[in-house]
């Protein structure tokens, strides 16, 4: 059977929904994995980090700002992956839009410090990240 948008109607889901899974379970991946990343392998992250900083404004700030982003990218990934299941489950969007809402925040800083380290290539790199995510906070917000 082709499913229309007739036929997912009548289980309940929307194209509206279907945006919100999709940015949902991507951005729940993506900053899972980051977050993860830097908990299990905090030692060379923190070296990375330092080194990537080192002449910048912020070398004297990472022992700090680390904590930060981790905690924040956590969050990201952890409420986009149960907003997932919110809008799976419910067709509620509350928790889904706090995980946008914190994936917005997390590539805001990484942007920042990309810049302030004067990394105009990893800057950029984080730019569709950022519009995915912005588009997954517009997603979540329009119904």
């Amino acid at each position: 059977m082709n499913c229309t948008t007739e036929c997912l109607a009548g289980l309940g889901v929307t194209p509206t929904h279907l945006l919100q899974l999709a940015f949902s379970a991507f951005v729940a991946i993506l900053f899972m994995q980051s977050g993860l990343d830097k908990v299990f392998n905090w030692k060379s992250e923190k070296d990375f980090y330092t080194q990537h900083f080192s002449k910048s404004i912020l070398k004297g700030s990472v022992f700090l700002l680390m904590p930060v982003i981790t905690l924040v990218e956590l969050s990201a990934g952890l409420l986009s992956a149960a907003g997932f299941f919110q809008v799976l489950f419910t067709g509620r969007t509350g928790i889904g839009t706090a995980g946008m809402l914190c994936a917005c925040a997390a590539l805001t800083m990484l942007f920042f410090g990309q810049r302030v380290a004067k990394d105009y290539k990893g800057a950029a790199v984080l730019v569709p990240y950022f519009l995915l995510c912005a588009a997954g906070l517009w997603a979540f917000t329009m119904v």
